[in-house]
């Protein structure tokens, strides 16, 4: 089935996201909450209702994995560690596979999609934590089985994980447009994400303009 049009939603889970007070009186919070990131949920929902075609994209982490900062007894959250000779950031343990925390956030309303969607897992190796939703085993291949050309970004977070989706996307050839109201960063100068989307040709639009981007395109 031709679906020209994909939306992908990038990693919007509970360890991405505040806490509820409930969950906070529970003793349970978003282990790399991004500011506000719960504020993307009703414009994530209005958009599942104009595609027939959603991806949910899942970091899914083992326990031990090298990317987190418990796995060495003498770093900390935030500090770097050189993976393949590149250096990269050490993160909370986040996303553990069946936890809370690694569900997609409740506020989302799967019933409001009224074509097919899918749930991709990335991050299963405790050896390599790929940012990039194409870090999930058969994603580039189930896209192009469908035929996509065009395909919508929102999720978290803009300057992480959706950035580096975004990327990947157009460098393996689909036209790629990240909903900026969709998403939210963890640093608020999105200026250096920005200049990497005008070089990788990502385009970027707000939610309202949905509608007559379909109409121009």
């Amino acid at each position: 089935m031709k679906n020209r049009k994909a939306l992908i939603v990038v990693d919007a889970q509970y360890d991405f996201m505040p806490a509820s007070e409930e969950d906070y009186a529970n003793g349970m919070g978003g282990a790399l909450a991004v500011m506000d990131g719960d504020q993307i949920i009703p414009v994530i929902n209005e958009l599942l209702k104009k595609f027939d075609l959603v991806i949910f994209t899942k970091d899914w982490h083992p326990v031990g994995m090298k990317a987190f900062a418990s796995s060495y007894k003498t770093k900390k959250p935030f500090d770097t560690y050189k993976v393949n000779g590149v250096e990269d950031t050490l993160w909370p343990d986040h996303c553990l596979q069946n936890s809370r925390g690694a569900d997609i956030h409740e506020g989302i309303d799967f019933g409001l999609i009224e074509g097919d969607f899918y749930i991709f897992k990335k991050g299963m190796d405790k050896n390599s934590h790929p940012y990039s939703g194409f870090g999930a085993e058969g994603l580039e291949e189930f896209l192009n089985e469908r035929e996509v050309e065009q395909i919508f970004i929102v999720g978290l977070a803009l300057d992480y994980c959706v950035k580096d989706t975004a990327i990947d996307s157009a460098m393996k050839g689909f036209e790629t447009i990240v909903i900026e109201d969709g998403t939210k960063p963890i640093d608020p100068n999105i200026n250096p994400t920005l200049t990497d989307f005008q070089d990788a040709g990502v385009k970027m639009i707000e939610s309202w303009e949905l509608d007559m981007w379909n109409l121009l395109n």
